[in-house]
């Protein structure tokens, strides 16, 4: 007993706990996660063996919040992989500090990695409790001479990733910390390189390719087509490689058929096979979908809330076109409408009803924290669509189901038959929309009824090449003995638009870019998508190019886009690298006026009703402004005009909270006044961003009895060197009309 107290006084119980967390655990989880490459061990021993040096008996509040975060990166890492197959982007830290994300994401069934976990909170408690006690007892740091251990790691690292690049998951190479410390360095490296070349990074490349209509091809028919209306059905998260059609075109090694009878009904339309989806994120994939263009290839300010202030670029999108010609247009999804401000970019995208989670009368058959489950949920869109029929006006209807979204909805029974929760909830899914599907026919939709099946992201599968990327688009229509049961060639959602316009032959804008799936092309086509860390570049002759975080591209010989292997032709950096990115940067500003200048409206005209108290900053706010970026050197202006509607006489208490990456931000924000049934609140203030933010979101919260309207929620920034411009700026943002 003495001998133990003796050495855990021992300043080498300390190293070694330390060692245990940042070196042993990390490998040892590699190795049980499967994730075993020899990349990713020497990844984990480098930055192990760097925070080991740099925190032995170090003062402590260096040491407490490296390890801390350390501990988050390592963990979310493992929960994101296993959640969509994927690595996690900066951009995506924010959701750690999303309270209604992690615990939706966990609920039910916790964290996919709790040993993980666990291990970690105990280790890290040992460390900082051995380090308490060892204060009376201090000992040197270790030798900076031990650097030159975990930069030869890192030396070694990156030898091997430019002599022999492979394939692998960006998982299975690096660990997050190494991710991100790469990536600076490769980015300063590259400015270093175009000072140098005397290059200019953001010059004007030619994109054309990209953002223009074609409708050269030869029409699948004759005539324009003879439905009436128009559906739409987004599932969450689906990947083409649950589709046996699709697996079979590509010959693909993925065994599993997790969708038998959506397959089925593959077989009776057109499935477009090599189908791309641009990127991740729910609103950028609608985006994409509804207004036939990319979304952005980055984690930038989307694109659908940048349409607010763009009127004119909204009348271009598919729900406004088919509204202008007579029919109705709807939007129904099975969650809550106001996170990712949808309550407006949907009405803004031309859609005359926009409904969520509250619009359904009829029971869930489980709980579940995001919305409806997905038969509850086809059961009250099938209503919804008896609704539309029992009316003389043609309609347009996209549906958006949430079932398929981490933690995954399913019952009992088809966990029990289902290897895990992901499969169950995918199996669910099927069942469901199959039988939506059968319904439809039973009541004569698919005579009259133009229905194409698609999802608004892949969450991906482990081991399945570019499953990130990979969609699928099914088209039934009246017509159908006239379609190819596979469609040929390399689409993608930005093709959406001008197919359904193309299929009724009417006009499209010349502002829509890309395809028409009902045309058949004699050549190739340049397509980009941004998924799973990595920009993608298909030239449309027979060469894919992928550019990973660090500047550094490869180049596959590969017919289409989506393929099961490809053959590797060697990789690229340098001004041919620069170039791809620069494509993506300038598709990234089809909507952006000038850079530092914005203007956007958040304010929704419509009755909010208050709770008694306020319990979370996501669930409970009243505003959809969410993941902005603000540029660096502006100005931002809030203006915030709230009145009550039916408040009681105690009134509303409301609060303004602002986030970055979901972090709370220290900015000068007037708190705001009781807000009462004769005293409206009505607040203008300013804040100034030295640098940029990225992922920054306003929370609106209130708690009171009755219910508020949101009559102004107005954010602009200028320059902050150009007084006239932030004038201007807040004359813009008196002017603008909330969208109803």
């Amino acid at each position: 007993m003495r001998f133990t107290c003796q050495w855990l006084r021992h300043p080498s119980s300390n190293l070694l706990t330390l060692g245990l967390l940042v070196l042993v655990l990390p490998l040892f989880s590699r190795f049980a996660l499967g994730w075993s490459h020899p990349y990713g061990y020497l990844s984990d021993l480098a930055i192990g063996s760097l925070l080991l040096i740099a925190l032995h008996q170090r003062v402590w509040w260096l040491g407490i919040p490296l390890l801390l975060t350390w501990c988050v990166f390592t963990l979310s890492t493992a929960e994101l992989v296993n959640a969509v197959g994927r690595m996690p982007e900066p951009g995506d830290l924010q959701y750690l500090g999303d309270a209604q994300f992690v615990s939706h994401s966990t609920q039910g069934s916790g964290l996919s990695e709790p040993l993980l976990a666990m291990a970690m909170a105990v280790l890290l408690g040992l460390y900082l409790g051995l380090r308490s006690w060892q204060k009376k007892h201090p000992a040197s740091p270790l030798s900076g001479a031990w650097l030159l251990v975990p930069l030869s790691l890192f030396a070694v690292h990156s030898a091997g990733q430019q002599l022999k690049p492979n394939e692998a998951d960006q998982w299975l190479q690096f660990n997050l910390p190494h991710k991100l410390l790469a990536e600076s360095v490769t980015g300063g490296q590259q400015q270093w390189a175009d000072w140098l070349a005397g290059d200019e990074p953001n010059s004007p490349v030619d994109i054309s390719a990209l953002n223009q209509l074609d409708l050269s091809g030869t029409p699948l028919l004759q005539q324009a087509g003879s439905a009436r209306n128009v559906l739409i059905i987004t599932l969450e998260g689906v990947t083409g490689a649950y589709i046996q059609a699709s697996r079979q075109a590509i010959a693909s090694s993925y065994a599993q058929d997790p969708m038998p009878r959506l397959s089925q009904w593959a077989e009776r339309g057109m499935l477009t096979t090599d189908y791309v989806l641009h990127g991740h994120q729910t609103i950028r994939g609608l985006y994409a979908m509804l207004c036939g263009d990319y979304n952005k290839l980055d984690s930038g300010t989307p694109k659908g809330v940048e349409l607010l202030n763009n009127p004119a670029r909204s009348e271009q999108c598919l729900p406004a076109q088919l509204r202008e010609r007579g029919l109705s247009t709807h939007f129904l999804q099975g969650a809550g409408l106001r996170f990712m401000a949808k309550d407006q970019i949907m009405p803004q995208m031309g859609f005359d009803k926009t409904l969520g989670r509250d619009w359904f009368s009829n029971k869930p058959y489980i709980e579940f924290p995001w919305g409806m489950d997905d038969k509850a949920y086809f059961e009250g869109a099938l209503r919804y669509v008896q609704q539309l029929r029992s009316k003389r006006q043609p309609w347009m209807l996209t549906l958006l189901t949430v079932g398929t979204h981490q933690p995954y909805s399913a019952p009992q029974a088809y966990l029990d038959r289902q290897p895990n929760a992901k499969l169950a909830a995918i199996a669910y899914l099927d069942d469901a929309v199959a039988d939506f599907l059968a319904a439809l026919e039973q009541q004569g939709v698919l005579q009259d009824t133009l229905v194409i099946i698609t999802s608004d992201e892949s969450h991906g599968l482990e081991n399945v090449r570019l499953a990130s990327a990979w969609g699928f688009n099914l088209l039934l229509a009246p017509e159908q003995a006239q379609l190819p049961a596979l469609k040929q060639g390399v689409y993608g959602h930005v093709d959406l638009t001008a197919s359904v316009l193309d299929y009724f032959a009417f006009p499209v804008p010349s502002t829509i870019a890309g395809r028409s799936l009902l045309r058949d092309y004699s050549s190739g086509r340049e397509i980009l998508s941004y998924t799973n860390g990595l920009l993608r570049q298909h030239d449309g002759q027979g060469t894919l190019s992928e550019c990973d975080f660090q500047g550094i591209c490869r180049r596959y010989a590969s017919p289409g886009f989506i393929a099961d292997s490809a053959k590797y032709l060697g990789r690229f950096s340098g001004k041919s690298a620069r170039l791809i990115s620069q494509r993506a940067q300038q598709l990234d500003q089809s909507l952006s006026s000038s850079q530092g200048e914005q203007h956007y409206q958040f304010a929704n005209s419509q009755p909010i009703q208050l709770n008694a108290t306020v319990g979370d900053d996501w669930t409970d706010n009243l505003v959809g402004a969410q993941y902005l970026t603000l540029d660096k050197n502006t100005q931002t202006t809030v203006t915030l005009k709230i009145r009550a509607v039916g408040m009681d006489s105690q009134g509303a208490t409301l609060q303004l909270k602002t986030k970055e990456y979901d972090r709370n931000v220290d900015l000068p924000i007037p708190q705001l006044p009781l807000l009462t049934r004769d005293q409206p609140v009505e607040v203008t203030f300013s804040f100034d961003n030295p640098n940029t933010r990225k992922a920054f979101s306003f929370h609106l919260l209130g708690q009171g009895q009755g219910a508020i309207e949101i009559v102004d929620f107005s954010v602009s920034s200028a320059a902050l060197d150009t007084e006239a411009k932030l004038l201007a700026a807040q004359e813009t943002a008196d002017e603008l009309t909330p969208v109803q």
